[in-house]
């Protein structure tokens, strides 16, 4: 593994480790050394973040931080209304990252390659982690991508980077 995923993995960790908590619970936590945490008490979640990241308006997403120097390496939560009340309810993550990933995250014209796959329970809340690359004739973007249901929403959180093709 090449230290550009050892990078990627350490900012997942910033960034995913708290991811999608109540916001009760990020605010009983202490805050990771160069982080800001980002919370939104009207939607019920919240994370943590690159503190030299700004926000930024992304398409779809409502919350969204980047880099102010690598402005393709952002973050970003996007969710839909769901009646689901756990991930686990809308089957395996082996599934339902296949689904994501090649119906949802990429475009016909791109070619998908999902690395990794983590489940995780934090507080009686189920994760599901992945990474994968999205690949296309001119480039290709590697993410990360947590997601989870909570208060009748589907959050998804993805961390991406654009990568030379």
């Amino acid at each position: 593994m090449g230290s550009g995923n050892c990078k990627r993995r350490s900012l997942l960790l910033g960034v995913g480790a708290s991811s999608l908590l109540p916001t009760k619970l990020l605010l009983a936590q202490e805050k990771p050394p160069n982080y800001a945490e980002f919370v939104d008490l009207e939607d019920g979640y919240s994370y943590y973040y690159p503190s030299d990241w700004i926000g930024f308006d992304f398409r779809g997403h409502d919350s969204a931080f980047k880099d102010r120097y690598l402005q393709l390496q952002n973050v970003r939560l996007s969710f839909i209304p769901t009646n689901k009340t756990d991930i686990n309810e809308m089957g395996s993550i082996e599934k339902v990252v296949a689904y994501l990933v090649r119906h949802v995250y990429s475009t016909p014209t791109q070619v998908p390659d999902v690395f990794d796959m983590q489940e995780r329970t934090t507080d009686g809340k189920n994760y599901y982690t992945f990474e994968y690359t999205l690949t296309s004739p001119n480039f290709s973007r590697a993410a990360f991508a947590t997601i989870a249901v909570g208060n009748g929403i589907n959050f998804d959180q993805m961390l991406t980077n654009k990568q030379d093709g």
